[in-house]
């Protein structure tokens, strides 16, 4: 079995369908004795061009190990869903358990959001009223 990272993009009116569709392609994958080793859903994100008059789309990351005929399936499923805009799938050297660089730059922004918010400025209003 062969090892792949597939990332789909899903059609933003179907967002709240995805977790369906990522339980039907893991079906998929693990029925066929594959493993899923990564999955990671990175929500809306804005789309770098527009596709079919559409400026943001819902991400999903997978990384699977699988034979030919599975990733066969999963590609036609893929093709002829119609809530998926695009998809690409990539065939890699091992498997990927790491945390993604999308996954690792929104935590990091995560983390640092409560820091910003504690060191942030005084309002005016309350350094005017300081100087009276």
């Amino acid at each position: 079995m062969r090892h792949y990272e597939i990332v789909f993009i899903v059609h933003p009116d179907q967002s709240e369908q995805v977790p369906g569709m990522v339980e039907r392609y893991r079906q998929t994958v693990t029925g066929r004795g594959g493993k899923i080793h990564r999955l990671e859903d990175w929500g809306r994100r804005q789309l770098a061009f527009p596709l079919q008059k559409i400026h943001k789309a819902h991400y999903v990351l997978m990384n699977v190990e699988c034979d030919g005929e599975t990733l066969e399936e999963l590609d036609h499923a893929f093709k002829f869903n119609d809530a998926v805009l695009r998809h690409l799938i990539v065939k890699t050297s091992g498997p990927a358990t790491a945390p993604s660089p999308m996954m690792k730059e929104e935590k990091s922004r995560s983390l640092t959001a409560p820091a910003a918010e504690g060191s942030a400025k005084p309002a005016p209003v309350e350094e005017a009223a300081a100087r009276a």
